[in-house]
């Protein structure tokens, strides 16, 4: 299968935070799969950074992106009801 078969969207998200940063890909490893089991909200990589001669692995999480923007679209609509709300008050006052 040739990448140019392979249709995805890409989805803006949250900002990666470094978690923590290891010297081996081995320790930075365990530490992602233990993120991984403690929930399933969280996106985890570990990658590779630093200068030439002072590389190091960093883990990186986010929140799922899928889930922010149903987070998102929830308060939208909380916010959306409210005003509605406020208004109906308002008009009645009349």
């Amino acid at each position: 299968m040739s990448t140019n078969e392979v249709n995805s969207e890409h989805m803006e998200g949250p900002r990666w935070t470094i978690r923590r940063r290891f010297n081996t890909y081995k320790e930075a490893n365990q530490f992602r799969n233990g993120l991984l089991m403690e929930t399933d909200q969280l996106q985890v990589k570990v990658h590779l950074m630093g200068a030439r001669y002072h590389e190091f692995f960093a883990v990186k999480t986010r929140l799922d992106p899928a889930i922010t923007a149903q987070e998102e679209l929830n308060r939208k609509r909380e916010d959306k009801k409210a005003r509605k709300k406020r208004l109906s008050k308002k008009r009645r006052k009349k």
